[in-house]
């Protein structure tokens, strides 16, 4: 009978946690602009060190108005994680409804050499959410 193997974790793995909250004082609902805020928190869950090295993110309002936003590293960065590293930053976005939804990827190379995305789920800027005691909403994350 053969040996079955299996690994507790994949080798190449991110994982992304996104908390949005809306910004009223960043908002101008009269003039359609709404402003909202995301932390995101990314996770090397894998088995190799990988490098943030761009993102893509695909931003889209209630009436359906998309935006594609890319570009290098995050908010100045192209953090190296190791397995079970994690890296948290803050960005915002604007958008003229004031509900819509986020969602992307990253693209990583790992210290091996290996290429690879890891997937942003998608999650819903909504500014009719009732903030939390610590002033940010509950985010909803879409599978």
């Amino acid at each position: 009978m053969g040996t079955i193997l299996f690994h507790a974790m994949p080798k190449y793995q991110i994982s992304c946690d996104v908390l949005p909250h809306y910004l009223p004082e960043q908002s101008a609902p009269e003039e359609e602009v709404y402003g909202f805020a995301y932390t995101v928190t990314i996770t090397n869950t894998g088995e190799v060190a990988a490098q943030l090295i761009s993102r893509h993110w695909v931003i889209s309002d209630a009436r359906g108005h998309g935006e594609e936003v890319k570009g290098l590293g995050v908010v100045g960065h192209q953090p190296l994680l190791k397995p079970g590293e994690s890296f948290q930053y803050s960005s915002g976005s604007r958008l003229r409804t004031p509900t819509g939804t986020m969602h992307g990827s990253y693209f990583f190379v790992a210290e091996d050499g290996e290429r690879f995305e890891a997937a942003i789920p998608m999650f819903v800027l909504d500014a009719g959410q009732a903030a939390g005691p610590d002033g940010a909403g509950s985010g909803r994350v879409l599978h």
